[in-house]
């Protein structure tokens, strides 16, 4: 009886982890794989919110590049990976250095600086329109020392690099941890040898620090391009739901979402644009670690 137990086990063990992961794999499956293949089908369809659609084949990309919103998303999604993505690889690795260092207080700064990450998106927007508006903190202040008001938030382009230092600011903490975490496996030996001689901080960091952490510089890199190309909470609450003046900050997420909402949102045309999301920020990733592999060889 214990053989043909311990038998009928083993014939068991086998399925067991497909038991424990079918909990995620259809949590996966219902929110990811479901809704990523559901919009591929869409973008080839006239779908609308309450109407199935048929299949248009290409119509909905041909209407893309005819459609001068649509180029102004891109430019403005394009943008922001250019103004987002360098501060967000060079200087959460500063504050890793900084904050690495055992001096009186640093516990503060560490928490100080990774509070924003927490935060939540809706306040840390909310907070920040407060302080831009033009009558906000900001240009009360400039008002008050004889200087005249910013249009922070009525300005094209001023609204979109308030935009972008809203999303540094909250980004550095995050990458700063993933820094920590790569400067920590950096040998003390190399710096120490360094030292001897005769390098300064600044070299140790060149030719010590960044080989070591490179690895982690582009995977910062990445993420942050892809999350940068799809960036839509910081804009639409400076911006507001017109995507700021005239619709000339609206991004490519912004589009989607204005033009695929609604009783009559236009999911096909909606979901083409999304095709085209996916696709730039594949291309992104693939562009990075190509970069990151001709450097290696």
């Amino acid at each position: 009886m214990a053989l043909s137990g311990t038998s009928r086990v083993r014939r068991q063990l086998p399925t067991s982890p497909w038991l424990f992961a079918a909990p995620g794999l259809l949590v996966t499956g219902a929110f990811v794989l479901y809704p990523f293949l559901s919009t591929l089908v869409n973008a080839f369809t006239d779908r609308r919110t309450l109407i199935p659609g048929q299949f248009v084949g290409l119509a909905n990309f041909r209407e893309l590049l005819q459609d001068d919103m649509f180029w102004t998303g891109l430019r403005n999604s394009t943008l922001y990976v250019l103004g987002v993505v360098p501060p967000l690889v060079v200087l959460p690795l500063l504050l890793a250095l900084l904050v690495q260092k055992n001096i009186p207080g640093i516990t503060f700064f560490r928490s100080a600086f990774y509070t924003p990450v927490v935060a939540s998106i809706v306040v840390v927007g909310l907070i920040w329109v407060w302080l831009l508006d033009d009558r906000g903190l900001v240009n009360s202040l400039l008002e008050t020392a004889g200087a005249d008001r910013v249009g922070f938030l009525s300005d094209q382009w001023l609204l979109l690099l308030s935009a972008m230092a809203v999303t540094v600011w909250k980004g550095l903490g995050y990458y700063m941890i993933i820094y920590l975490a790569a400067l920590g496996n950096v040998p003390r030996e190399l710096h120490e040898a360094a030292a001897v001689d005769g390098a300064g901080a600044v070299r140790r960091f060149m030719t010590v620090t960044v080989p070591a952490v490179r690895s982690t510089m582009v995977l910062v890199g990445a993420l942050s391009s892809v999350a940068a190309f799809k960036v839509f909470s910081e804009v639409y609450l400076l911006a507001g739901p017109s995507g700021g003046p005239a619709g000339e900050d609206t991004t490519l997420v912004m589009l989607v979402q204005r033009t695929g909402t609604g009783l009559t949102g236009r999911v096909g045309y909606a979901s083409a644009i999304s095709v085209v999301v996916f696709v730039v920020t594949v291309v992104l990733m693939l562009l990075v670690l190509r970069a990151d592999r001709k450097e290696e060889s």
